[in-house]
């Protein structure tokens, strides 16, 4: 894949990063330990493998004294970012990483949604924003799903809570198009889905959507998103205790081939009720 201008922007921060660090004489895991980060994280950085959040770069500056130089570029590139500002880092992790794991509440995972899909999703939550806006959001979004292509793509694990399934986003005939397309990833064994029934009740993770995501050369890492902002997990303790809960989580799912039957007559009915609408 070639490179955009965000990677070689990324790729010249880390450039740098690499430059000022040993210009005062700072090993990786000196550094890191200044600014609370392994010194693995700071070799990723200047690879230009990981991108720091602003608080790393803003405690970077600090310990090497370079007058926000780094807050600066970092600010920069998150406002070039065609995603939200908590969530540019995890768009770029994903297409890094091994396995994606995620469990859905409400809304069908980025990676699996179809055009009109994002479009609604992205029209309800803002209603007042330009074409152009829309359109660059949905564009950001579906291109995602690239990652989930190709020899390289990762395993990827899907919980979808059956609200997700039965909610009609964009409208019946949008979510039908929407449950075959999972059910063609499905199929075609690029993902594997299974369906938290309703009947469950009250489950391991009630506070959002969740995405865990392992690497071959770093730490996991957990992602933890409610409607308005993100988190992303570094904390060995912390991504642990997400994995539990997605395991939990796993273990109370109908089985894939009860979920994908689910799926599949869901998506009928949606599509009944286009017809008669």
């Amino acid at each position: 894949m070639a490179k955009g201008k965000q990677d070689e922007a990324w790729e010249f921060f880390g450039e740098l990063l690499k430059e000022r660090r040993e210009s005062v004489g700072l090993s990786q895991g000196e550094l890191g330990g200044r600014v609370f980060v392994s010194g693995g994280y700071i070799g990723l950085f200047e690879q230009g493998i990981r991108k720091p959040q602003l608080d790393v770069a803003q405690r970077i500056d600090e310990v090497l004294q370079t007058g926000g130089i780094f807050e600066r570029t970092v600010r920069k590139l998150i406002n070039k970012s065609p995603y939200a500002s908590y969530f540019h880092e995890v768009a770029e992790l994903e297409s890094v990483a091994t396995r994606i794991c995620e469990f859905a509440p409400t809304v069908v995972p980025g990676l699996m949604q179809t055009a009109e899909y994002a479009r609604a999703v992205t029209v309800a939550t803002h209603p007042f924003a330009t074409e152009e806006f829309i359109e660059e959001k949905v564009t950001a979004r579906t291109g995602r799903a690239t990652v989930l292509k190709g020899p390289t793509r990762p395993e990827y694990w899907v919980v979808l809570h059956e609200n997700t399934v039965l909610t009609p986003v964009g409208g019946p005939a949008v979510m039908a198009a929407t449950l075959d397309h999972i059910t063609v990833l499905a199929r075609e064994r690029r993902a594997l889905v299974t369906v938290l029934p309703r009947s469950v009740g009250a489950h391991a993770y009630m506070t959002g959507s969740l995405k865990l995501m392992e690497f071959d050369d770093q730490p996991p890492t957990a992602y933890a998103e409610t409607g308005f902002s993100g988190t992303l997990l570094d904390d060995p303790a912390v991504v642990k205790q997400a994995q539990r809960a997605y395991d939990l989580l796993r273990v109370a799912t109908l089985s894939p081939e009860a979920s994908l039957a689910l799926i599949e007559s869901a998506a009928e009915d949606h599509r009944r009720c286009a017809s008669t609408t």
